[in-house]
Formats: structure tokens, C-alpha cells, sequence
């Protein structure tokens, strides 16, 4: 299966970014990080609609799409890898996160999402998101499989 994580934005070296490649380089699954940037300033509602088409640019056909959104559901670690372990089981061949920037994703990027995934009600950097989401996907992958890291602490 592979995960493509589509994100506002751009890394640059510092703690964020090699917190996210730790776990990248952890994970079997093929794992592609697409970051996306609106050129220019603009007012906010223009940024939304224009990350929204460099959004919509890179989900592939027939891909599951998982938006991560402070509105959506939020899930507990072993939720989130059942929901993974369903789609790859079920021969799904890719999955799209959708990471928003400062103004959050458009509202039809979430009204068409498969899932609409929250990392609780607090608003967190989509640079940070990134990281958490790629622990978790980690975390999931090691579930999946019976590996005793997920039951070795309880901060998760």
C-alpha cells in the first residue's frame, strides 16, 4: 500500500523534520511526502482555494483520502491502524492525507473526504501534524503486526 501525506507547506531542516524522517524510515509501507505550496501572499479564503487545487492535483484516482481536520473524528491508536490494516486488507493500493496550512483545508476538500480525522479539538502546526502523523502510521504498522511498542507506554 502506499501512503502519499500531502501537506501545506515546506520542511526545512530542524527537530520537525527529523522527527518525521526517524519514523519514515521505520515504516515497510511506501511513504511519499508532497508538500504543497501557494505561491504569493493572498488573502486567507484565496490561500484555501488555491492549496485546494494543489491538493486536488495530487490524489491519484480511486485513492483514499483521510483529511486531517480539528473537526473530524478522532480515533485511538488502534482505531486508526484497524482503519488502515481494513483499507490495505481490502486491496487498496493508496491512501492520501491531506494536511492543511495556517487557514486549514478547503470545506470541500473535507465534505469529500473518506475520513475526516482529528488529532483532538486543539490546533496544532501542520508541521507538527506531519510528525504526529507519521508516528502514528507507524504506530499502526507496528500494531498490525503484533509488535510490542505500541503497549509499552500510555502518553499515546
Amino acid at each position: 500500500m502506499r501512503l502519499i501525506i500531502a501537506s501545506a507547506g515546506r520542511f526545512r531542516d530542524g527537530p520537525e523534520r527529523a522527527l518525521f524522517e526517524r519514523y519514515r524510515r521505520r515504516i515497510r509501507w511506501d511513504v511519499e511526502l508532497r508538500e504543497l505550496e501557494a505561491k504569493g501572499r493572498h488573502p486567507p479564503a484565496e490561500s484555501v482555494r488555491r492549496e485546494a487545487a494543489l491538493f486536488d492535483s495530487c490524489i491519484p484516482a480511486g485513492a483514499h483520502v483521510i483529511a486531517l481536520d480539528r473537526t473530524g473524528k478522532t480515533l485511538s491508536s488502534e482505531g486508526f491502524a484497524n482503519h488502515l490494516g481494513d483499507l490495505r486488507d481490502g486491496g487498496r493500493r493508496e491512501v492520501v492525507f491531506l494536511i492543511g496550512g495556517a487557514e486549514g483545508l478547503s470545506p470541500s476538500l473535507v465534505a469529500n473526504a473518506d475520513l475526516v480525522l482529528a488529532f483532538g479539538a486543539a490546533t496544532w502546526p501542520h508541521l507538527l501534524v506531519r510528525a504526529m502523523l507519521i508516528e502514528q502510521i507507524f504506530r499502526a504498522q507496528e500494531i498490525l503486526s503484533g509488535h510490542p511498542y505500541h503497549r509499552g507506554g500510555r502518553a499515546g
